[in-house]
């Protein structure tokens, strides 16, 4: 699986420096200004709502989603797409209902919100086990599953993989909220170009396989046909999924609170709003909403196609590990080697 040219190496880099250089001039001119805290965790309030938007998405979607949802795609199907969409609408509730919130009060963190709602106690409780969860569930499985998608599709070993994306990740940081803003816009736009190229080559080949010559709507339609029970939203208890999606008790309960402690009290995800003000922030949320609707569309959607075209006989062995053993996580990045040249290093960046 290792199939990454040189033309993938080139845009790599391009991106690595260019993204690497922009952090650290940001950071080297905050070095020779008077800056506060604020500024460097609110962008100086100067994020544009697509800005926000982008960087919300991006914070949210990484390594995780394309490979764990796609291997959710071949496994469970469309029903995982459940959990996009209901955060999609759980955005629009934080533009509404909670952005204004924090902006009338001059809310910046949440440890500030909990101390003035509640106490201190509650507050520093809070804070600090919203920094164990980041350090020891958040960025480990970002960093775990980028490595993997890295070493799969790459010579760089699983080892190097987890020290470069970490080395990188302290470089983009150094220049605060305003890169990391900006830098999200362009991961964003990888992001999408790089899904969208991915699903029309997987649907492509599907529709070669059946004879449709490529044509991506007949091979929608061959989903639809091999795969029907991949297609079920809601599963009921009869389904052998219904433990891991347990029918609309999970999606209107569970998952509707968990959004909304995700999306509208996360300090690592609202902070994208915080600076900026309520039209420009309402509106980056919604935005961010509108892009998550997409999402299984080019995460969803090739682990179906995947799970239709190795039932058919393909790709039976990179779908396995050493023992042999199917891995539905192994889908998105047997597919990513099918771009060509160059194209398959925009989506080895995202």
């Amino acid at each position: 699986m290792n199939q990454l040219q040189t033309a993938d190496y080139i845009v790599f880099f391009i991106y690595f420096i260019a993204v690497s250089a922009y952090g650290y001039y940001i950071y080297h001119k905050k070095k020779s200004a008077t800056t506060s805290s604020k500024d460097f965790f609110l962008a100086e309030g100067s994020l544009t709502w697509w800005a926000i938007g982008a960087s919300l998405i991006a914070s949210n979607i990484s390594a995780e989603h394309f490979i764990g949802m796609s291997g959710s795609g071949f496994k469970l199907g469309l029903a995982i797409s459940t959990y996009e969409w209901m955060a999609a609408a759980t955005l629009i509730i934080v533009a509404v209902f909670i952005i204004p919130m924090y902006l009338k009060n001059k809310i910046y963190t949440m440890p500030q919100f909990l101390a003035r709602r509640y106490s201190d106690k509650v507050s520093t409780i809070m804070a600090v086990f919203w920094l164990l969860v980041y350090v020891f569930v958040n960025l480990t499985s970002i960093i775990y599953l980028g490595s993997l998608a890295i070493s799969s599709i790459s010579p760089i070993s699983f080892e190097w993989s987890i020290i470069g994306l970490s080395v990188f990740s302290i470089i983009v940081t150094l220049g605060g909220m305003k890169v990391i803003g900006y830098t999200d816009v362009v991961q964003v736009v990888v992001l999408l170009l790089g899904g969208l190229v991915t699903t029309y080559l997987a649907l492509s080949l599907l529709a070669d396989k059946f004879g449709f010559d490529g044509d991506i709507l007949k091979g929608l339609g061959v989903l639809r046909k091999e795969a029907p029970d991949h297609f079920h939203m809601i599963f009921d208890k009869s389904s052998p999924h219904y433990k891991e999606l347990p029918g609309l008790s999970v999606l209107i309960g569970g998952m509707l609170i968990n959004n909304l402690a995700y999306w509208g009290c996360n300090q690592y995800i609202v902070q994208r709003a915080l600076g900026a003000d309520l039209k420009t922030a309402r509106n980056g949320i919604l935005f961010a909403a509108f892009l998550k609707l997409l999402i299984p569309v080019i995460a969803v959607l090739p682990g179906i196609t995947m799970y239709v075209l190795h039932q058919n006989g393909m790709f039976q062995q990179e779908m396995a590990d050493a023992a042999g053993k199917l891995k539905p996580d192994h889908a998105y990045p047997t597919l990513m080697n099918l771009l060509p040249a160059g194209l398959k290093g925009v989506a080895f960046v995202h």
